[in-house]
């Protein structure tokens, strides 16, 4: 397609070419890089797929059992050694108090789901030109993890070789992990390193601080991922190094994306053009024709 005239003030012609980011000629791989306004049905159909596919692979990674417990003991006594081994006392002085560990098991089994997809709705509708990047910190996240989960089994201190951690779900009788009670056949009860439940709580909080103009908004942003460590540890479905390894499997998330979009996914244009149906350009500005 040829580029449009149009006239200049001394009455010359030039050509005004099509926008860079929609011109085919650029190749797959810009266009790819190009944000461009997410399509519901495909985002939902995405979502699910991933989602299966991780649970799926993590679920099939090997349990390892005894590698899995003797990595715990190794933390434990590393933790130890650094003065900071509290995750014990965490998890008993929250435990005495009934409310506060039912509701913190019911937080650890839903909000782990619910905010993450909540945090994804909210970017599809009001921050179009970010979604794809910001997801893709989600997805580039949670792929490295499941590299950790297979190349460093790790058991969770409730299930550890001589520990007095208290498996609070057990307890209680709580849905809230699908790691214990009727639950635990469904999920890999030795992939505690990286915490996810840290890593996807990091990118909701960063995320919606970075982005939100609410400022008590903005402040739950970063107080969720500190409520969701406390949970994690008093749940004894953690150690701390854990949510280490949560926050470091996100760094290299915003690494991916960061080198694929060329930019920090938080800079990135907050809207993108509507594109008409069956075209992969945006709609071209009205170009008034040139007077005879």
């Amino acid at each position: 397609m040829g580029d449009t005239t149009v006239t200049t003030l001394d009455g010359r012609e030039a050509a005004v070419p099509d926008p860079v980011a929609a011109d085919p000629g650029q190749g797959l791989l810009p266009r790819l890089r190009t944000p461009r306004r997410p399509r519901f049905w495909f985002e939902i159909l995405l979502i699910a797929v991933s989602y299966w596919v991780y649970s799926l692979v993590r679920n099939a990674v090997p349990e390892q059992r005894t590698e899995a417990l003797r990595n715990a003991d190794w933390i434990w006594q590393a933790e130890q050694q650094l003065g900071i081994a509290v995750e014990e006392s965490v998890n008993h002085a929250v435990n005495s108090v009934t409310w506060l560990i039912i509701g913190m098991n019911y937080y650890y089994a839903t909000l782990h789901f619910v905010v993450t997809l909540g945090v994804l709705v909210w970017l599809y509708r009001r921050h179009p030109g970010r979604y794809a990047a910001t997801r893709l910190v989600l997805f580039g996240t949670t792929a490295v993890a499941l590299v950790g989960y297979y190349l460093y089994p790790l058991a969770p201190p409730r299930l550890m070789n001589g520990g007095d951690f208290i498996d609070t779900v057990m307890v209680h009788q709580t849905w809230g992990s699908m790691a214990s009670g009727d639950l635990k056949h469904m999920s890999n009860q030795y992939a505690a390193m990286p915490s996810m439940h840290i890593g996807w709580s990091m990118w909701c909080g960063l995320t919606i601080f970075a982005l939100a103009t609410i400022p008590w908004v903005r402040v739950l942003g970063l107080l969720y991922p500190a409520l969701t460590l406390v949970v994690i540890v008093a749940t004894a479905n953690h150690f701390w190094l854990d949510a280490v390894g949560g926050v470091l499997c996100l760094a290299f998330g915003f690494t991916v994306a960061g080198v694929w979009y060329g930019r920090h996914p938080y800079a990135l244009p907050r809207d993108v053009p509507r594109q008409r149906p069956g075209t992969s350009r945006p709609p071209r500005e009205p170009v008034t024709p040139a007077k005879a």
